[in-house]
């Protein structure tokens, strides 16, 4: 059974609903986002878990303008290798900078002793990610640092990447 979640975000943020099997996170989403249409399918199953107070806890300490020194306990689902992987690069990417997809794509290449990977299909494992901000999508940008599509809506991307400390 998936229990869901809502979190009241500060303003310039849209509210966020979060997603849980009853143990881990499952889902981290802003309302109304391109993103939620992949969690409509949820029964809503509103329960206060012990999961959920730990990313509120998460998401607090976010907001407030700080990198958390813990990581709610999470699952990507049945996520391929490939995007375990691309999940595995974001979350090394600290808080307050960036990384691009071609950065991403190049890391994955060396580990594979492959010549090329193709900054595309990275794009698509970022694209899928589940949990974000947690996860976090955000600070994956284009080539040169340009702002490209934020499931969670372009306005809450810059506004994530502002609070992170980048003057966009």
């Amino acid at each position: 059974m998936q229990y869901i979640c809502g979190y009241e975000t500060p303003v310039g943020f849209d509210d966020m609903m979060m997603s849980s099997d009853g143990e881990v996170l499952t889902g981290l989403w802003f309302e109304h986002s391109q993103d939620s249409a992949r969690h409509s399918m949820l029964v809503p199953n509103k329960a206060d878990l012990p999961i959920f107070d730990r990313t509120r806890q998460w998401l607090d300490i976010y907001y407030s303008g700080h990198q958390p020194d813990f990581v709610p306990q999470y699952s990507i689902g049945e996520a391929t290798p490939f995007r375990r992987e691309v999940s595995d690069i974001m979350m090394s990417i600290p808080f307050g900078e960036t990384m691009t997809y071609g950065e991403i794509a190049g890391i994955i290449a060396d580990r594979h002793g492959i010549a090329r990977m193709a900054a595309q299909a990275v794009g698509g494992a970022v694209g899928w990610n589940p949990i974000c901000i947690i996860v976090p999508c955000h600070r994956v940008l284009g080539a040169a640092g340009k702002l490209t599509g934020y499931g969670g809506g372009m306005h809450n991307k810059i506004a994530l990447l502002r609070l992170e400390g980048h003057n966009l």
